[in-house]
């Protein structure tokens, strides 16, 4: 190649679960059989009626074209009454833009929030698209430390002191990835009120909003009057509805933001696929006790992954976990969680994530993600970490 690469994109590391994965190709033959702890997919399938539902909409004609950049006017309102089940919150269609996953949609709430040379504070450790898509576009990305005895909660005396003139937004997600960390709603109260007083965005991603314990509103944000004028949220329903492939994702904010947002949407998407957007609405209106059953029985993988993961004499130790991950620090003095998550690969079989992919001073960490693990292989999983030689 003999032409120049955006340097903000040669400065920002590979993919972690590329690189991760790519380890496999190395990784002994005669080891155990692999526990894949990488990656935050559902292991299960969707729902029998929705794929049903969706074999019946192949022969239509519409399914192949484009739809509004912001999506179908019914499957918005669809949302809209989800949020009303939710959150106890009435929304209006022009407050959402559908997007190919929550990726898309953070980039696109960026792009319309931010211009190289600004800041955003991210709580660590931080989901690492996030850092990177700052990184990409020159967007300087400020980090509150992670707190392992808040089990990575933010303190909102610490965020503010690490805002300025350049702050556009302070990123949070919750429940947390990696920590599976749950910001409580007073918690998120604080959070709005600083970025109030701050005159800057409270960025929300809550892609795993379904998955916390019980179904509990998350907050009540959506509820305040004019709440867009502080709140921008990034959401999911990739894995609500076991669709991380369709890439169903969402951006929600007020009415102008959308409508200036839909500008980068349009050169950048044009829209989420409309098959898409027909699971996504039949799942909102049909699928509730269907998304609770997999949230309890995630929380029951949890809590048994937590309990037994705790039980002493396990060199690894639990600093913080909750919905879909376990964020674990790992025994090894001088090693980096690159070198660590390798030699968990190569002898005990299990693949997870290194610390420092989701910050800076993180190498002492690793990520573990539950969504993989069926219930059954828990107990397994855990006897290889506390033989882990160290």
């Amino acid at each position: 190649m003999r032409f120049a690469v955006n340097a903000h994109i040669r400065s920002v590391h590979f993919p972690p679960i590329s690189e991760v994965k790519g380890w496999l190709a190395t990784r002994p033959g005669n080891g155990p059989e692999l526990i894949d702890l990488c990656q935050a997919v559902p292991d299960y399938a969707p729902a029998a009626e929705l794929t049903a539902h969706l074999a019946t909409l192949l022969d239509d004609p519409l399914i192949s074209k484009y739809s509004p950049d912001e999506g179908l006017p019914e499957v918005r309102e669809a949302v809209c009454r989800y949020y009303q089940r939710k959150y106890g919150a009435s929304i209006t269609p022009a407050s959402l833009c559908l997007t190919i996953g929550a990726s898309q949609a953070f980039w696109l709430a960026i792009v319309t929030l931010c211009q190289a040379g600004d800041e955003v504070v991210l709580q660590a450790p931080c989901y690492f698209d996030h850092a990177m898509a700052l990184e990409m576009m020159g967007i300087r990305a400020v980090f509150a430390p992670f707190d392992e005895a808040a089990a990575g909660l933010p303190s909102p005396d610490v965020i503010e002191a690490l805002i300025t003139p350049r702050t556009r937004a302070v990123l949070l997600v919750t429940p947390s990835n990696p920590t599976g960390a749950i910001t409580s709603p007073e918690l998120l109260d604080e959070l709005y009120a600083l970025a109030q007083r701050r005159k800057i965005a409270l960025i929300l991603d809550e892609t795993y909003n379904e998955f916390i314990p019980g179904g509990t509103r998350p907050h009540g944000l959506f509820t305040r009057t004019g709440w867009g004028d502080h709140l921008v949220q990034v959401a999911s329903f990739g894995k609500t509805f076991a669709l991380t492939g369709y890439r169903a994702g969402l951006l929600a904010a007020s009415p102008e933001f959308i409508h200036q947002a839909l500008k980068a949407q349009d050169t950048m998407a044009v829209c989420q696929p409309r098959i898409t957007q027909q699971a996504v609405w039949y799942g909102l209106d049909h699928l509730d006790a269907w998304v609770a059953a997999n949230r309890d029985m995630m929380t029951r993988r949890h809590d048994l992954f937590r309990s037994e993961f705790m039980k002493p004499g396990n060199p690894f130790q639990l600093a913080a976990s909750g919905a879909f991950f376990g964020w674990v620090r790992h025994p090894f003095t001088g090693l980096t969680g690159r070198q660590v998550a390798k030699r968990l690969v190569d002898e005990a079989g299990i693949l997870c994530l290194p610390g420092e992919v989701f910050g800076p001073g993180l190498e002492g960490y690793l990520r573990l993600a539950f969504g993989n693990i069926r219930q059954e292989a828990i107990l397994e999983a855990v006897r290889r970490f506390r033989e882990m030689a160290v």
